[in-house]
């Protein structure tokens, strides 16, 4: 017997395997094939905007994605920098071989950890009130007892790959789908649902004109992923874009009729925000061009991922569009692009720790929950195992608020909201994106990776020492006060800002967006550049109580040392105001969310309702006030309702402390749910590509 067994070796499923067996379980890892283990399976990179910011939250909790990419990455982005730091995110085009090795190399190494080749075919379990799991049937191992199960099947449950009108069983080019499992979920209660998925050809760049496509270089030096692994990556080659044309699209417009998409042979939902070709020239026919981007596969390798023209034509018609495309009239396809539906579980059969209602001990992670992209699959995965580890071993459920990371983001979402096409992470789904940015992910979560022992205690101590210097930066920031002076009349003249007429702190002068953290050196703040390295005892700062009388020559604010630890106290300083905000709305939004709201409520008695609220509600059984505000259907009118119900209830005595475990409600404190991020939307509109930001 085994502790935990997850199914599936994706993103998703190394990600619950290795915190779960970090956590002390006996876990084992079924996959049908051991040397698909971390796949690549559409384009070969990690991060973008908002993915970046969960990718960096995984690697937090201890989490494998940073240290993959680290190792694995040939080129290496900070997106969006002349923007603010709630939507900057980190990007990295990886070698899709190398990422393979890596992974297989490093869950191989896990202690509690063993691999298996082998098909699951059926989730073993006995029936009570509700199923509950007690192993898994593999097609030739037989019978293995465990105590839970994680699935992260991705895209292969009784998975279609369509080709034109042609159509074969299959979740992914060379590998077979799987089609026992979802009849076993099916059996014991679970709806599932379909969605879609596809991906572009791949072309061989020998037959590439690069001179007629704009290069993509990477940033130096290179933003690391991993706040804590040690590796160094290093850019090595670049992506190149281009773009369709007028003829592109006549070629593909006349060849819709050979297009599953558009003879009806596909049916189910694929991700708006990365429509295919065919999608785009329809739904977009106003724009003249679209993004085009070579991505290389690998340094072993000529060949590229063409980014933003995933299609299922036939082979001819996307040979033909291809080498319209200035650049590629030339180029050879050596994969074509295609299609795949496959079998999902919808959000309303999990509950937020990602366990299935109906049957405890299951758990889903990855596109199964109806997701899209490695980065939502490695958070879900994560999550999944953490949460099937402490069930196990009797310890709190891992659930993350919308306010701590964008994976409580991600899985509020799922779990409080329906979703009928795959779900992509944006920065403008969180509301708090400030406060959730991707340079602090590990300042963020280091308490509850602790918590679940999920990292090193060497790491731990690191990150403990960089929260506590960048505070006491802060506060000596606070304290120093600086004169009017030659040297800040000749600062603030190098910055083109105005001489403040009295004296100041070194914060307020820092908060001037000119003003940079290394121009304080002149008043005796020493840069980050001499600073020593992080966690050296050298480099902490003295504490208030040791600390000279401001003013004194000697009384220096010796900073952490690391240069993220700076880049941290500038956007605190610069934008406090803002973050100070969200910290209030966060602070109303907890106050809802510790309304906790009985399973057992019968909305069917709550007066007011409109009957679409009264279905989702009784659908979904959100667990507090804040997620059934957040269901789709739900209005501040409904919320108030199911308020005044509760507290009428408590009130006459009749509801007990069953349905509502807060005090009753002060109506005047709840006068609406509408939130607004602190910079308002990103642009991000239907027709969004993957990789198009780059650009």
């Amino acid at each position: 017997m085994t502790d935990l067994i997850i199914v599936g070796a994706g993103h998703a499923g190394l990600e619950a395997a290795a915190a779960a067996a970090r956590m002390g379980l006996k876990t084992l890892l079924v996959t049908m094939r051991k040397d698909e283990i971390g796949q690549m399976s559409c384009n070969p990179a990690i991060g973008g905007l908002a993915k970046g910011q969960l990718a960096r939250e995984v690697d937090a909790l201890g989490g494998l994605m940073g240290r993959l990419t680290d190792e694995a990455g040939i080129q290496f982005r900070m997106l969006n920098t002349s923007k603010g730091p709630a939507v900057r995110s980190p990007r990295a085009q990886a070698d899709r071989k190398l990422y393979k090795l890596v992974a297989r190399r490093i869950i191989e190494s896990i202690p509690n950890l063993s691999i298996l080749e082998d098909e699951a075919v059926e989730i073993l379990s006995d029936k009570r009130e509700i199923h509950q799991v007690r192993g898994l049937r593999c097609k030739r191992a037989g019978d293995i007892a465990a105590r839970a199960v994680v699935l992260t099947t991705g895209t292969f449950l009784q998975a279609l790959m369509h080709f034109g009108l042609e159509t074969s069983v299959g979740g992914r080019m060379g590998s077979p789908a799987s089609y026992p499992l979802s009849d076993s979920l099916r059996s014991m209660g679970l709806d599932l649902g379909r969605l879609k998925t596809g991906t572009p050809p791949r072309i061989d760049g020998a037959g590439v004109d690069f001179s007629a496509f704009i290069p993509q270089a990477g940033d130096e030096p290179p933003p690391r992923f991993s706040f804590w692994a040690g590796i160094d990556p290093k850019n090595k080659a670049q992506c190149h874009l281009g773009y369709t044309n007028d003829r592109t699209h006549e070629i593909i417009r006349a060849s819709l009729d050979r297009s599953p998409l558009y003879t009806g042979r596909i049916r189910a939902r694929g991700p708006r925000y990365c429509p295919s070709i065919e999608d785009k020239v329809v739904k977009f026919a106003h724009h003249p061009r679209h993004y085009v981007m070579l991505e290389p596969e690998g340094l072993d390798t000529t060949e590229l991922y063409v980014n933003g023209i995933a299609t299922s034509l036939p082979a001819e018609c996307q040979t033909a569009f291809l080498r319209t495309i200035r650049g590629l009239e030339r180029a050879e396809i050596t994969r074509f692009g295609y299609a795949v539906e496959y079998d999902f579980v919808p959000p309303h059969e999990i509950w937020p720790t990602l366990e299935c209602r109906k049957v405890a001990g299951l758990y889903v992670a990855g596109q199964i929950n109806g997701t899209s992209g490695y980065e939502e699959a490695a958070a879900l995965g994560i999550s999944a195992g953490i949460n099937a580890a402490a069930k196990i071993l009797g310890r709190p459920p891992f659930v993350l608020s919308r306010d701590q990371a964008y994976i409580g983001v991600l899985i509020d979402d799922l779990a409080s909201k329906s979703t009928d096409e795959p779900y992509r992470m944006f920065t403008s789904r969180a509301e708090y994106r400030l406060i959730l940015r991707q340079d602090n992910a590990h300042l963020r979560l280091w308490r509850i990776a602790k918590e679940y022992e999920l990292l090193p205690a060497d790491i731990l101590d690191m990150f403990e020492a960089e929260e506590r210097k960048r505070d006491e930066l802060l506060d000596g920031l606070r304290r120093t006060r600086i004169q009017v002076t030659e040297e800040l009349e000749s600062l603030c003249k190098r910055r083109q800002t105005s001489v403040p007429l009295t004296s100041l702190t070194a914060e307020e002068l820092l908060r001037r967006p000119a003003v940079r953290y290394e121009d304080l050196s002149v008043f005796g703040i020493r840069p980050a550049s001499e600073t020593p390295a992080l966690g050296a005892p050298e480099a902490l700062i003295r504490p208030a109580s040791e600390t000279p009388a401001l003013g004194a020559p000697e009384a220096l604010i010796r900073p952490a040392g690391a240069d993220r630890v700076i880049s941290q106290v500038e956007i605190e300083v610069k934008y406090a105001g803002y973050i100070q905000r969200q910290r209030e709305a966060v602070a109303r939004e907890r106050r809802q969310e510790q309304m906790k709201l009985s399973s057992g409520l019968d909305y069917d008695r709550v007066p007011n309702l409109t009957n679409e609220a009264r279905e989702k509600l009784k659908k979904h059984l959100p667990g507090t006030l804040g997620q059934a505000s957040r269901l789709s259907g739900i209005s501040p009118a409904d919320i108030q309702n199911i308020l005044i119900h509760l507290a009428a209830r408590r009130a006459d005595g009749r509801a007990g402390g069953s349905n509502f475990s807060a005090p009753a409600p002060d109506l005047e404190k709840f006068p609406g749910l509408d939130r607004e991020a602190a910079f308002g939307k990103d642009n991000e509109g239907v027709g969004t590509v993957e990789g198009s930001e780059q650009v």
